[in-house]
């Protein structure tokens, strides 16, 4: 029996074409988008089972325990963690992983894959990776190509070698970048080009060689990166000083589109990378009218028309819409026509330009501990509601500009005020002095909720001083 395929699973992009349900503080990709849980999740599960190991997956700081509860709430070990320094695009990512994981095994396969891909049918999936096994297994890269129905301009494409091959795989004849409309129409008729998924099956060692060949500077600095990377809480911290001087480069342009061994394993089900809204609305269930609604929505008279709508407490109505999609965050709306829904990247770029800070922020800040969101936000107060999952604890703490009063709505919280430590009930608060040494705990089995009521000159996140913390995130607004 062949031995189980590693994921690796990357999860560190942005989205911001799916603003503002997608922002920089918390990506499409942990966002429950279509179907059950969020694209993560739903990638780690099509990636587990019996012919798979643990995944790796190659992650950010901030982001780093989002990846092990999402994981943790499917019930899936997180096998290794791998933290990148800053973004470097997806060559030194993968890289990393490879030589992670050839330290176990230089000839264990390895599926990468991206986090944010929506790919409905499971077993048509697994089918598709088995079919290329046996050439990853003789030294191919295979690469997953996906059967075009419609001339697509936002994706690249693999121009096959039909001309030879197996059933099972087609040798790569060459790739071809996002190509005009005209280009597009003529390589659907030929049959002969698949769209690219972004989705590879290698052996560790064969990555690493191509690396050898092809990008011998990258791969110096990321193997000094991985074998000066430090433990930290179950995660691995890749060495900085060398990471920062990898190439920002895609895998594509670094390897695969250099390499004379790849070959094509089609896959022939349904395959989205989610790039944008109208992607969202064409894979989503519309009516007879094309219209697609999720959450507290009314739609009179709507056709070919997305409606999402967010934030508990408000509802959203569309009457006698055309063509639009309407996404309302509790702190942005987005209303655009659908032909025009690619030129949101564009948009958020502009809004970040303007200083507006729901360009990246995300109204819910998830922490290690669980969540917090803010409710009101007025010049000297801030109200917010915070939720600590069982067991979780906030950091030993204080404050130069603000006092708080926590008032428990659901739970018990263990409260620490100096040097007194007692819990906080249902209904029951408790206020925190201004430079106060305080924290909150969860000793609970269930979540604890609270509403905070923060009253000072400055209420920024950034003002907090960690004297312990069982997270380890040092000083700062994240840590």
């Amino acid at each position: 029996m062949t031995a189980p395929i590693t994921p690796v699973i990357l999860c560190g992009g942005s989205g911001t074409r799916l603003w503002p349900l997608s922002r920089k503080s918390y990506p499409k990709q942990f966002v429950s988008m279509i179907g059950e849980g969020s694209l993560f999740q739903q990638s780690a599960i099509r990636c587990s089972g019996q012919m798979f190991a643990a995944p790796v997956v190659v992650t950010n700081s901030d982001f780093r325990f989002i990846v092990t509860q999402q994981l943790a709430d499917v019930g899936i070990d997180p096998g290794k963690v791998l933290i990148e320094p800053e973004a470097r695009n997806t060559a030194p990512a993968l890289l990393a992983a490879a030589l992670v994981v050839a330290g176990d095994d230089p000839d264990a396969l390895i599926l990468a894959a991206p986090s944010d891909h929506y790919i409905e049918e499971v077993d048509t999936f697994r089918a598709t990776v088995t079919r290329g096994i046996e050439a990853a297994e003789a030294g191919r890269i295979v690469t997953f190509g996906i059967r075009p129905d419609r001339a697509e301009t936002g994706y690249g494409y693999l121009e096959l070698d039909a001309a030879s091959g197996s059933a099972e795989t087609i040798p790569l004849r060459r790739f071809v970048e996002k190509p005009e409309l005209k280009h597009a129409r003529e390589m659907l008729a030929t049959g002969s080009f698949m769209w690219n998924s972004g989705i590879f099956l290698y052996s560790a060692a064969v990555l690493i060689a191509a690396f050898e060949t092809h990008a011998p500077e990258i791969l110096a600095q990321v193997r000094t990166a991985v074998s000066g990377a430090t433990p930290d809480l179950g995660f691995l911290r890749l060495a900085p000083e060398p990471w920062s001087g990898c190439a920002d480069i895609s895998i594509d342009y670094a390897i695969m589109e250099k390499s004379d061994r790849l070959s094509v394993a089609v896959h022939e089900g349904d395959w989205s990378d989610l790039g944008g809204w109208e992607s969202v609305r064409q894979h989503s269930d519309a009516d007879s009218q094309g219209l697609v609604i999720t959450g507290p929505v009314t739609a009179v008279d709507c056709v070919n028309t997305l409606l999402r709508a967010e934030a508990g407490g408000q509802h959203l109505v569309g009457l006698g819409l055309r063509d639009i999609v309407a996404i309302a965050m509790p702190d942005a709306v987005l209303v655009a026509d659908r032909n025009r829904v690619h030129d949101v990247g564009t948009l958020v770029r502009t809004l970040r330009n303007e200083g507006v800070a729901q360009a990246d922020t995300f109204p819910k800040d998830h922490r290690p501990w669980g969540f917090f969101e803010t409710l009101i936000l007025g010049e000297r107060f801030q109200v917010k509601r915070i939720v600590v999952n069982p067991g979780a604890a906030l950091s030993l703490q204080s404050h130069v500009h603000r006092a708080e009063h926590w008032i428990v709505v659901q739970g018990t919280a263990r409260v620490t005020v100096d040097n007194e430590i007692r819990l906080v009930s249902e209904n029951q608060s408790v206020f925190i002095p201004l430079g106060a040494v305080h924290r909150m705990e969860n000793p609970g089995k269930v979540p604890m909720e609270l509403i905070e009521v923060q009253t000072g000159i400055y209420l920024g996140e950034d003002d907090i001083i960690r004297y312990e913390d069982v997270y380890a995130r040092g000083q700062g607004a994240r840590g």
